[in-house]
């Protein structure tokens, strides 16, 4: 089994900054990529940044030069670092994982964790 915690989230006013952290934990055999995702009411969930085991990154254009995603391998820990955030950042936050777990289908290979709110005011 996999666990993805995530932390970090809270409310900030615009044009301040905010840095997620997700760990992951469980029987992993291997990690292609972690990241980001987020999810606003009544919108769907989008891809804000990934990262490979590699360090390949890529972000949704509306982030690009404000965000930054970075990872600790030993740790099998992501983070995000947001800065310069607008109200229209505020969502719920998903770590996701794109990798192998012992005693799972060959076939699931993406897992996500509970979310963190991030909250930006005017």
């Amino acid at each position: 089994q996999v666990q993805l915690v995530e932390s970090g989230g809270g409310l900030v006013q615009a044009g301040g900054s905010l840095r997620l952290s997700c760990a992951a934990s469980g029987s992993i055999i291997s990690i292609t990529s972690m990241g980001w995702y987020r999810q606003a009411p009544g919108k769907q969930r989008e891809l804000v940044a990934t990262i490979t085991e590699g360090g390949n990154t890529n972000y949704r254009d509306s982030v690009k030069g404000r965000f930054t995603i970075s990872r600790d391998n030993a740790k099998n820990t992501v983070y995000l670092q947001m800065n310069s955030l607008k109200p229209e950042d505020t969502a719920v936050y998903y770590c996701h994982l794109d990798g192998e777990v012992a005693g799972r289908p060959t076939w699931e290979y993406d897992y996500w964790g509970q979310g963190t709110q991030v909250t930006v005011s005017s």
